[in-house]
């Protein structure tokens, strides 16, 4: 899925290539072919409420049949296509059935093992400051560059700002491909391709505490202080209330 920036049509496509192979089909490379588009000057068809609506509710029919228990993933990404109502998809579903379909977990497993979706996870969504009122934040930033917080708006990825994370079974805190991780006993804490060896990038979160602990170091996720307003920081983990985080998830976790 296109984390950096909300792209409901780049979506569309990547779950469409996944039914193909759920369903027993095989996507080739065919060397030195070429694939071309003629786009027409206008379209034919109608599209009542606007092209987006029709997009979204595509979007929506798709993630209900097809990805099983991460169509939270797919809304937390796309919330808008979660707003719009996906309509009867019984029929598509048992077409599914009779086709004898693999699961979506099956799809991540076997043919795209690298791709961003965590199979399993304990959160999925914004991570909140109890002090600040904000969330952390890739601000659509890239591999070796700070995760940052800012102003929670509970859009999921929202062109530049980016507020869903997920919290992985190997205790893993990734959004998009890369990771938080952090070198230094004192941050900053960064973006850094997900490597799944633990290290770095290997955090503890307390539920009762609600602390984001970084497991190398012993140092607890914090606040920015007031040189960098943007920069969450690490420090000795002292109970104080600026080390309190909520994962906030309208979903059941995967994990138990």
């Amino acid at each position: 899925m296109n984390h950096g920036r909300a792209d409901p049509m780049h979506d569309m496509v990547l779950i469409v290539e996944a039914t193909i192979w759920m369903c027993g089909g095989t996507l080739e490379i065919v060397t030195c072919s070429h694939v071309g588009h003629v786009f027409r000057k206008s379209t034919p068809y109608t599209f009542p409420g606007g092209t987006s609506k029709i997009v979204n509710h595509n979007n929506a029919r798709l993630a209900e049949v097809w990805l099983d228990e991460w169509k939270d993933f797919f809304y937390a990404i796309n919330p808008v296509a979660k707003k719009v109502a996906a309509g009867n998809v019984t029929e598509r579903k048992e077409l599914r059935r009779r086709l004898h379909c693999k699961t979506f977990r099956w799809y991540l497993e076997n043919i795209y093992p690298e791709s961003q979706m965590p199979l399993d996870y304990y959160h999925l969504g914004e991570i909140r400051n109890e002090v600040t009122n904000k969330c952390l934040d890739t601000y659509n930033r890239k591999n070796g560059e700070n995760v940052a917080v800012s102003h929670c708006h509970g859009m999921g990825g929202n062109q530049n700002l980016f507020q869903v994370f997920a919290y992985t079974k190997r205790k893993q805190i990734m959004s998009d491909d890369n990771c938080l991780d952090a070198s230094s006993y004192r941050g900053p804490v960064k973006l850094v391709r997900c490597h799944g060896m633990g290290g770095n990038q290997q955090w503890e979160y307390d539920e009762q505490e609600r602390t984001i602990q970084h497991v190398n170091s012993g140092k607890c996720l914090d606040k920015p202080d007031a040189k960098d307003p943007t920069l969450p920081m690490l420090r000795d983990c002292d109970g104080r209330m600026s080390q309190i985080w909520i994962m906030k998830g309208k979903f059941k976790w995967q994990v138990s």
